[in-house]
């Protein structure tokens, strides 16, 4: 038995199932003469004749079809382990896109279950989220709301969020209640789609004053000086949490309530590929609701996060 080959059952199987060398041999790609004599090994290696065969008919003997259900589950088994050892190598690539955010363990959470191919075209949630359902992409980190997940197709489990704050000018860094901050919105919503329809929430729920803009101040040099020109400290987007601050401005925490932004990992409803799964298990298993939850806490209404 040692020397039974996975490579010969598959040959059984085809000669079993065509009942006939010629057809089984064009189905394997390989020679007539050739798979007659790997079945003759097999039978020798076996102890059992599988065929009867003459010139004219192929005929299962009984240890034949007695055997044929038990070989094919054994190669389903091989298969099976072949996939599992293939996700288990990161052999299968997984598509990802994202915004301005990621984790900074993202590799290592990922190595062990898929490739993880990072998208070089950084886009915003709107788009992310529209190529992801389109099948551009696997997974998206990105901000989308029930709604648009729901029209989409798309599924979503939080990954992150940022609890954005306010800068101002001048050297007073204490707290700011929202409803004496500016936000503000941009006409351009091909670029500030998501940030826009998060913000007008954030004025209405919260009585933040909502100021429109028309020259892409949400983020960098020209939103410091949409502060500068402001008499109320502004709400900083999560593009610029990172960025650092001029040394005019400051920064100032948001209060009541805290304001979050949540990042989704988002895929699409009825994945059936295991390692897109196996990704979103490995981003998001033991994610906290990192604070997002808290009674002083805000997120729109249609966020897929909020409770």
């Amino acid at each position: 038995m040692t020397s039974v080959e996975l490579r010969q059952l598959r040959y059984f199987v085809a000669v079993a199932e065509e009942l006939n060398f010629g057809r089984a041999a064009e189905r394997l790609l390989i020679a007539g003469p050739s798979l007659s004599q790997q079945i003759k090994a097999l039978e020798r290696d076996l102890g059992v004749r599988l065929f009867d065969r003459d010139r004219r008919s192929v005929a299962l003997t009984p240890a034949g079809a007695s055997l044929l259900p038990h070989t094919r589950d054994l190669l389903e088994r091989a298969d099976d382990l072949q996939r599992r050892a293939g996700r288990l190598a990161g052999s299968e690539t997984v598509r990802l896109g994202y915004v301005n955010w990621l984790p900074t363990d993202l590799t290592t959470r990922t190595a062990a279950v898929a490739q993880l191919h990072v998208d070089a075209w950084v886009a915003p949630s709107h788009t992310q989220a529209a190529r992801v359902a389109d099948g551009s992409l696997d997974l998206a980190v990105c901000w989308a709301g029930t709604a648009e997940l729901e029209r989409q197709g798309l599924e979503a489990r939080l990954l992150g969020a940022d609890r954005l704050y306010a800068v101002a000018t001048g050297d007073d860094s204490s707290d700011v209640r929202i409803q004496d901050a500016v936000v503000l919105l941009d006409d351009d919503t091909t670029s500030w789609a998501s940030w826009n329809a998060f913000a007008e929430q954030l004025s209405h729920s919260t009585g933040a004053r909502a100021v429109r803009i028309r020259d892409g101040g949400i983020t960098g040099p020209a939103f410091f000086d949409h502060v500068r020109r402001s008499r109320r400290p502004v709400v900083n987007s999560p593009k610029g949490q990172t960025t650092p601050l001029p040394p005019d401005l400051v920064q100032r925490p948001l209060i009541a309530p805290k304001v979050y932004w949540t990042w989704s990992l988002v895929w699409r409803s009825g994945e059936e590929r295991a390692a897109v799964r196996a990704v979103v298990d490995a981003l998001t298993n033991g994610v906290s609701d990192l604070g997002i939850h808290a009674p002083d806490a805000w997120l729109p209404d249609d966020d897929p996060h909020r409770q």
